[in-house]
């Protein structure tokens, strides 16, 4: 099976699915290749892509917070704690990004023309709905997104909220005799968006999951991908690609790197590297 990322991945820039790209999940289904998608996107932002990909796999939004069929019908999904939800909505105020929630299949903003909310919605193509405040929104969230063009803040953020959620609420440490499991998946998406989403929603799982669900092995699952929260799900599979335009970080954590986004990576990554089967080096 091969899993990809979507933004920057499967789609372009400008959020198109090219031929080239269609082609290539036609010849991995019949060489006998499952073919999966993952992102931070809700499962309705990943909708225009499941009829001309003839997509039959479990969808993995959210990073994995919620997986659904192909006609968006709940598997499963896993949420954020009420609490860790206000206290990480503290910390991305005191970084001054603004916050986003994702909640069921509903998007909540403050601000209707905030910094990336238009471009959003162009992305996903469904609108946000607008509230004066979260009162009443922080239970069952599925994702909670801090959003900047600070770039330097948002990966302050990502290190902060890491940090203080690694251990119990309220140390903001680890515990330092014993270690405690995380309270949160804290990852940049793209380098304005911070995703916070449950311990268990991140791309990693997601490659766990989709072993168990469809019955194969974790190294016969490749992964493609262009960010940082790619490497999770780069680290539990038997074989991984970076997109070419990739931070550093990124290309290394991976086996090989394709071309960029822009250049056709998703298509000559199955063509190169799954298709032909190269031995890892």
């Amino acid at each position: 099976m091969l899993i990809a990322d979507v933004d920057g991945t499967l789609v372009t820039r400008e959020k198109l699915l090219t031929e080239r790209a269609k082609s290539a999940v036609a010849k991995l289904r019949d060489s006998g290749i499952e073919f999966a998608i993952t992102s931070g996107r809700p499962p309705r932002g990943m909708q225009m892509l499941i009829s001309p990909l003839a997509l039959t796999t479990p969808i993995a939004a959210f990073n994995g917070g919620m997986f659904v069929r192909a006609d968006l019908t709940v598997i499963e999904e896993r949420v954020l704690q009420t609490n860790v939800v206000e206290a990480a909505m503290e910390m991305i105020t005191a970084k001054k990004l603004d916050s986003w929630i994702y909640r069921g299949t509903d998007w909540f903003v403050r601000d209707r023309h905030a910094p990336h909310v238009d471009r959003e919605e162009w992305t996903v193509k469904f609108p946000p709905t607008v509230v004066s405040n979260f009162n009443n929104l922080t239970n069952d969230v599925a994702k909670l997104v801090g959003v900047s063009d600070d770039l330097e803040a948002v990966r302050d953020c990502e290190t902060a909220v890491q940090r203080a959620f690694a251990g119990e609420l309220g140390t903001g440490r680890s515990n330092p005799t014993r270690e405690q499991p995380s309270l949160v998946s804290a990852a940049r998406s793209q380098p304005y968006y911070l995703d916070i989403t449950n311990p268990e929603a991140n791309k990693g799982f997601v490659v766990l999951r989709l072993a168990e669900m469809l019955n194969i092995p974790t190294d016969e699952i490749a992964t493609i991908g262009d960010m940082p929260n790619d490497i999770s799900m780069f680290q539990k599979s038997g074989l991984s690609i970076a997109m070419g335009q990739a931070a550093d970080e990124v290309k290394k954590a991976a086996h090989y790197t394709t071309s960029s986004s822009e250049e056709e990576g998703f298509a000559n990554a199955v063509e190169r590297y799954i298709l032909t089967q190269p031995p890892l080096s």
